[in-house]
C-alpha cells in the first residue's frame, strides 16, 4: 500500500491553521502544508468563488501544483473554494475534508465536512458527509503538554502551587474587551488565588490591548507570572496549560476554550454580558453541559474531564476513507 499524498490548506489566520494542521498531526501521517495567502476577492461570498482560485494570490497559485494529493484538509469558509478547485484539478479521486461550514453550494464536493455544535444550524438538517464535532480540533495533545510542562517548570523558581492559568484573549471585530472587563477578571482570579495560597499565571495576546493588560497587572497581586503578548523571549502559553492546576479563560476565543479544555485541569471560563456572540456563547454551553468547563465565577473548584480535541474524532473519520484510495 502507498503512503497517502495529504496536502493541509494553512490559512492565515493562526486559529483557523490549527484546526487543519491539528486533524492532520492526529492522522499520524506525514502531510505537506499549504499556505493561503488571500487579497480582496477572498471577501467575496463562497457561491460566486465556486470551485475557483478567486480570493488567493500568485504566491499561493504558485503552489498549486501536481503531484495532486490524496487528501486534503482545509479550515473555514475562505478555504473551501480552493479545496474544490484542487479536486477539480486533479487526474485522480481526491478525499476533501473540511473543518467548519464550507457554504450551502458545492458542499457535496466535500467527503468529510466537520462542523461544530456550536457553529451553526443548517435547515432541513445535516448531510450525509456532516460529522457534528465539540469546540475546534487543535494541536494541543498530552504528549505536547508533558514536554512543555517539563521545559517550563524551572522558569517559575519558587512560585507557590496551585498554579492558575489565566488565558487572556480580547476585543474582536463583533465585541469590545474593556478595561473594566479586563479589572474584573483580574479582581476574580485574585480571589480565587487567596483562597487557595496559590500563584497565577497569566498570558495575553494581540487583541488584548495595553490598557487591559496594565489593568491585569494592577488587580492581579504576586505571586504571579505575566506574559504579554510581543514581548521578548518565548511565549509559554503550552508549557503553562501543560503545568495548570486550574485555567481560567476568557469567552472570546473558540480556540483558547477548547486548548484548556485539551488539558484535565478544571477549566473556568470568563464570559459576561456583551463579551461574546451567540456562537461562542452555544460552545461555552455545551462545554458546562458535558463537563469540560464552568462559569467563572472567583472561586476553586476541582472535578475531572477528559480531554478535549475534536482533531482526533475527525481523524478517526477520515482513515477509513484514506485507506480505500491508497
Amino acid at each position: 500500500m502507498r503512503e497517502a499524498l495529504i496536502w493541509v490548506l494553512v490559512d492565515e489566520r493562526a486559529g483557523t491553521a490549527a484546526q487543519a494542521l491539528g486533524v492532520a498531526e492526529a492522522l499520524g501521517r506525514p502531510f505537506v502544508e499549504k499556505p493561503l495567502r488571500y487579497d480582496g476577492l477572498a471577501r467575496l461570498p463562497n457561491i460566486l468563488r465556486g470551485a475557483s482560485l478567486i480570493g488567493v494570490d500568485a504566491y499561493t497559485r504558485a503552489r498549486l501544483t501536481p503531484p495532486w494529493p490524496d487528501l486534503v484538509i482545509a479550515a473555514g469558509r475562505r478555504a473551501a473554494p480552493v479545496a474544490r478547485w484542487i479536486k477539480a484539478q486533479a487526474d485522480k479521486p481526491v478525499v476533501l475534508a473540511q473543518v467548519m461550514n464550507p457554504g450551502r453550494r458545492g458542499a457535496g464536493d466535500f467527503s468529510l465536512i466537520a462542523l461544530p455544535n456550536h457553529d451553526c444550524e443548517v435547515p432541513g438538517g445535516d448531510a450525509a458527509n456532516v460529522m457534528r464535532v465539540t469546540g475546534a480540533p487543535h494541536r494541543v495533545t498530552g504528549g505536547k503538554l508533558e514536554r512543555a510542562a517539563e521545559a517550563w517548570k524551572g522558569s517559575l523558581g519558587g512560585l507557590p502551587r496551585p498554579y492558575i492559568v489565566v488565558l487572556v484573549g480580547g476585543s474582536t471585530h463583533q465585541r469590545p474587551f474593556p478595561v473594566e472587563h479586563a479589572r474584573d477578571l483580574g479582581t476574580g482570579v485574585a480571589a480565587m488565588a487567596r483562597g487557595v495560597g496559590g500563584s497565577v499565571l497569566v498570558t495575553t495576546s494581540r487583541r488584548t490591548g495595553a490598557e487591559a493588560e496594565q489593568a491585569l497587572a494592577e488587580t492581579i497581586p504576586e505571586p504571579r507570572a505575566l506574559f504579554r503578548w510581543g514581548q521578548a523571549g518565548d511565549n509559554p502559553y503550552l508549557g503553562w496549560l501543560g503545568l495548570a492546576d486550574a485555567i481560567v479563560v476568557t469567552g472570546d476565543s473558540v480556540s483558547m476554550a477548547c486548548e484548556a479544555c485539551a488539558t484535565q485541569a478544571p477549566v473556568f471560563i470568563y464570559a459576561p454580558p456583551g463579551l461574546v456572540v451567540p456562537k461562542h456563547a452555544r460552545l461555552h454551553r455545551e462545554l458546562y453541559e458535558r463537563g469540560f468547563a464552568r462559569p467563572f465565577d472567583g472561586q476553586w473548584a476541582e472535578w475531572d474531564h477528559p480531554p478535549l480535541n475534536a482533531a482526533t474524532d475527525i481523524a478517526d473519520a477520515l482513515s477509513p476513507l484514506i485507506a480505500a484510495l491508497t
